[in-house]
């Protein structure tokens, strides 16, 4: 063979040889190439920099601009572009890169720079220093003057003596929860989500919270309710969200601050409506339970029908508010009064409770139910043969007496003289106020003696008369007994009664 081995290796050998040759002269060119372009960029930056130190910002600013295009760290160039412009008094663009700047870099105390002093008095500037710095105003004052208030009022609403420790639990953790929110909005005003950034969504996991307790206390102080296993299903919907958020949560420190100072807020849009929606459904359920309880237990006392009637007042503007706030975030509007006046109407809410706690302590007392229980009822009157059309029949015939021939005035009616007069039997009138009114005789009568002797301490021709003449007038035999009563219904005496 002409090829023989020892030629095939020399020919291969000579190949590799001139490969590396070849890959030796490439790369030193890319070297080259790569020093040249580093060797301009250096130069450019020099250049600025010169031109910079020399006050010639226009220049350094066209430079800087120029080294960006070639690759130049941005970082460093927003910085320097910010300086620049700041120092021929462009705001607006000085602005710009400020705020480009700490995007990259996430240094929010940039803003604050001595170099920003020459615009410091300029709009954009401050627009930023109002959103970065750390900052106190009214707003941010009055959110945290009530988030810690009611802080301390839920932990007082559970050291209260005889009081019903569940309702207790309720309301105080109602009011808890609405204090870390306030809270948490006065944090935002103030802008330190940039400097603590795990408060980032701190109180936004018990969203679906607000409702089921409100809905919960409601049912224990009108009917005395008791918890179910079944109930633990109220507590889904924020089990759902925790988990939603969990990996927002665990993130970094950075990466939470990351997320603050691009403006994002995960799931925001999603969290809003489904609250929303949360509060809307607990607030109809919450008000059935109000008209149905006011309406069957019309002689319910005054100052705790006033209470529950207030809260769910209070609660309606809320939930009103919080509609008006949802559809405002979803056209990204996120200013203006409207946009506030949901903080404005939950921190109320939160002052009432706090000064009822505080003025009438004993709203938050032992309630106990005005309503017979419909078991006890069953079982009390399962043998009376009272039929449903003779019960509403005897009912409204006592409403008329009642209300007509207020036969409470007489001071020796009894429930026997009473069931003669509604031609029944004891029994069956004793049903009609226990299954109607929800109370015993003798609370009905002194009831409707209340209501009536107020009317009479109001009225013109009755300010020269003793109380004691008002006792005897409604039916009381004595003034110690028409006090003890007067009070018990109204919280106060007749006499704190008449200065009101």
């Amino acid at each position: 063979m002409w090829l023989t081995k020892k030629k095939i290796a020399s020919i291969l050998l000579l190949v590799i040889l001139i490969l590396c040759i070849s890959s030796k002269a490439f790369s030193a060119n890319d070297e080259f190439n790569t020093t040249n372009k580093d060797e301009d960029v250096h130069n450019l930056l020099f250049a600025a920099k010169n031109f910079y130190d020399n006050r010639k910002y226009t220049r350094a600013i066209e430079t800087y601009k120029e080294a960006f295009d070639k690759g130049v760290d941005s970082i460093y160039l927003f910085r320097e572009l910010a300086f620049s412009y700041a120092k021929i008094n462009e705001a607006e663009l000085a602005s710009e890169y400020i705020e480009k700047y700490i995007e990259a870099s996430l240094d929010v105390a940039f803003v604050d720079h001595s170099y920003f002093d020459q615009i410091s008095t300029s709009k954009a500037y401050r627009g930023l220093t109002d959103k970065y710095l750390r900052t106190v105003s009214l707003w941010s004052i009055f959110c945290m003057y009530v988030g810690f208030i009611g802080i301390f009022m839920s932990i007082v609403l559970n050291l209260r003596k005889n009081s019903d420790k569940i309702a207790s639990l309720l309301m105080s953790a109602f009011v808890l929860l609405h204090s870390f929110f306030i809270i948490h909005i006065g944090l935002y005003l103030m802008n330190y989500e940039y400097y603590i950034p795990d408060i980032f969504y701190m109180s936004t996991s018990f969203s679906f919270l607000y409702g089921p307790l409100i809905y919960f206390y409601f049912k224990r102080v009108t009917l005395q309710y008791n918890f179910k296993k079944t109930d633990i299903w109220h507590l889904i919907p924020t089990l759902l969200l925790v988990i939603l958020l969990f990996p927002i949560y665990i993130l970094p420190e950075e990466e939470k601050l990351k997320i603050v100072v691009h403006g994002e807020r995960p799931h925001f849009i999603l969290i809003t409506v489904s609250k929303l929606i949360s509060l809307s459904v607990y607030g109809v359920l919450v008000l059935k339970i109000f008209v149905t309880y006011a309406r069957n237990n019309t002689l319910i006392t005054r100052v705790r029908h006033n209470w529950q009637r207030n809260i769910v007042i209070f609660c309606s503007v809320y939930i009103v508010s919080y509609g008006t706030y949802s559809l405002l975030v979803i056209q990204h509007i996120f200013s203006g009064f409207l946009f506030y006046f949901q903080i404005v109407s939950m921190a109320l809410l939160v002052l009432y409770i706090s000064y009822t706690a505080f003025v009438q302590p004993s709203i938050f007392g032992k309630w106990k139910s005005t309503k017979p229980s419909f078991s006890n009822t069953l079982n009390k009157y399962k043998n009376s043969g009272l039929t449903d059309s003779l019960s509403l029949e005897l009912k409204e015939e006592l409403i008329f007496l009642l209300d007509k021939k207020k036969v409470f005035k007489q001071n020796d009616i009894t429930l026997h003289k009473l069931s003669q007069l509604l031609n029944t039997t004891r029994h069956n009138t004793s049903q009609i106020i226990n299954e109607h009114f929800g109370l015993n005789f003798f609370e009905l009568m002194n009831k409707y003696r209340i209501d009536e002797a107020k009317k009479l301490l109001k009225e013109e021709r009755h300010k020269n008369f003793n109380i004691i003449d008002v006792a005897y007038e409604v039916g009381f035999n004595n003034k110690v007994t028409f006090n003890k009563s007067f009070k018990k219904y109204n919280q106060i005496t007749p006499s704190e009664y008449l200065k009101l």
